[in-house]
């Protein structure tokens, strides 16, 4: 009977819930700072609920407790799921529109330096948030493309409301630093498609040459499992001075932006780490290759490069995006630590926050990394679904 009851319930649900409840209570929604610097005092999420004083909020928060206790009770209904992430949805938003209310109170109440900062509280909350609306969409066993879409659409009704929260910490900083905010996107993007273009083109003359040659394979591939260990931070420092003493030999290299700091080591270090699941991926995608084929192009009289790129290389890409997709998103996050060797991007905010004790400079320089990193993961799966069934 118990074991009956454990496979019907939600229980990873019912532990959001739980979390969610400690989260809300134990954890401050927001903080309230006379400047920018200082952390100021935590103010909770019944403090900024309570000025409300609303019988209607106080409704709604009830029969969202009900809802998710029933989809947490009955798991299988899909109506419910469908409520459930209907009101993840709208919690995001919700969650939100209380900071930035909370956030215009105390504008008027205190003095035009204070700042309401994000609190450790209103990130568990999203955070739990966002994942019970997954949670509810992977119960809908959706095909791949419908599932991509949803799970876009959990965002939107936050993005609607973006404009309410113009007096948070975190939207200040952005109306400070909006002059460099969009050309360090910008620039994080040249980074990746720096590093992950030419690493795409080394990794498969890599794979052809270890399929043909296991002596290479065998010698290659700890090298490149070898970068894999290293520190980010120690293979921007190991790159300098190579790089440094190849500038001044040749000038011309140096006019043309190929130093011991900027860009340059930035780029050579995420493309040795893009190397490893490129390589590997497209290793095992010519590996599975059937030998038929093959034998079969070579009869018609095809040369090895048309085998290669008519025969080869269409049957591999499948396993190839697996590796592809995995280097994309981590040469993503890596390449905000290039900052540290004056490559700029989005970890140039994030480093300036963390030298100035601006907590939220340091948000706003790491959210737009995050969402990068989630769109270019969407972007393969969305393309994967197109053209193969997704991994």
């Amino acid at each position: 009977m118990r074991l009956s009851l454990v496979h019907r319930c939600n229980l990873v649900l019912a532990l959001f819930l739980a979390l969610a409840l400690g989260a809300a209570c134990g954890l401050p929604f927001v903080r309230v700072s006379p400047n920018r610097l200082l952390s100021g005092e935590p103010v909770f999420l019944a403090d900024v609920l309570l000025p409300l004083n609303s019988p209607l909020v106080v409704s709604l928060m009830l029969a969202l407790f009900t809802l998710l206790c029933v989809a947490a009770w009955h798991p299988k209904r899909r109506i419910t799921q469908v409520l459930v992430f209907l009101a993840m949805a709208a919690g995001l938003a919700i969650l939100w529109l209380l900071a930035g209310h909370f956030a215009n109170h105390a504008i008027q109440t205190q003095n035009p330096f204070a700042r309401t900062t994000l609190g450790a509280g209103f990130w568990a909350l999203s955070a739990i948030t966002w994942m019970i609306g997954l949670d509810a969409i992977a119960r809908l066993q959706l095909a791949n493309l419908p599932r991509v879409f949803v799970q876009s659409a959990l965002l939107l009704p936050l993005l609607l409301s973006l404009n309410q929260g113009l007096q948070l910490s975190i939207a200040q900083e952005y109306a400070n630093h909006s002059n460099v905010f969009w050309p360090a996107i910008l620039r994080h993007l040249q980074i990746v498609i720096l590093a992950v273009a030419p690493a795409l083109f080394i990794g498969l003359l890599l794979a052809w040459r270890m399929s043909r040659n296991r002596g290479l394979r065998e010698s290659l591939f700890p090298i490149l499992n070898l970068i894999q260990t290293i520190p980010s931070i120690a293979l921007f420092g190991l790159l300098m001075a190579p790089l440094a003493w190849i500038a001044f030999q040749w000038p011309a290299l140096s006019r043309a932006g190929i130093g011991g700091v900027g860009i340059a080591p930035a780029v050579l270090a995420l493309l040795m780490y893009a190397l490893l699941p490129i390589t590997r991926s497209a290793l095992a995608g010519l590996e599975q290759v059937p030998a038929e084929a093959v034998n079969a192009a070579r009869a018609m009289g095809m040369t090895s490069r048309q085998i290669l790129c008519e025969v080869e290389l269409p049957l591999a890409l499948p396993v190839l995006f697996i590796g592809l997709r995995t280097a994309v998103v981590q040469t993503t996050g890596l390449a905000a630590v290039s900052a540290l060797v004056g490559a700029g991007g989005l970890g140039q905010m994030m480093f300036d926050g963390l030298f100035s004790a601006a907590n939220e400079l340091v948000i706003l320089g790491v959210i737009p990394i995050v969402m990068l990193a989630m769109l270019a993961d969407t972007a393969f799966k969305l393309l994967g679904s197109l053209f193969w069934t997704s991994p």
